[in-house]
């Protein structure tokens, strides 16, 4: 098993052009904190090992959530930058999907992507 989350916070806490976007450091692991009108919040939804040679997993295929919350306004740039640095990281996108919350009145872009690496000591 991998970790790529802290990698995954790190790089989207590096994009300036997001950051920009969002009125500060606002990305969270799981959950964010309450009053907050732009956030990103990013979760790993599966991790599993994909490969393996002489009975030892060698590859693991990590899926991650990114989500774009904000409130009274469009979700797509902040989404844009999201999806540059992903790409980036060498993370396909698999679905994107377009919501609205209804009980708290914010929109909320649910991005998913899918990245293969090599496991330490594989």
């Amino acid at each position: 098993m991998i970790n790529v989350k802290p990698e995954v916070l790190a790089a989207l806490e590096e994009n300036t052009d997001l950051l920009a976007l969002l009125g500060g450091p606002h990305i969270y692991q799981l959950k964010a904190p309450e009053g907050l009108d732009k956030y990103i919040t990013l979760f790993e939804l599966t991790n599993f090992d994909s490969a393996w040679a002489d009975n030892t997993a060698f590859m693991a295929e990590v899926h991650v959530q990114v989500d774009v919350w904000v409130k009274a306004a469009s979700t797509s740039p902040i989404a844009a930058e999201v999806d540059k640095t992903m790409k980036y990281l060498g993370f396909k996108r698999t679905s994107s999907a377009d919501l609205y919350e209804d009980d708290t009145g914010i929109y909320h872009k649910a991005l998913r992507y899918v990245t293969e690496r090599e496991v330490e000591g594989g």
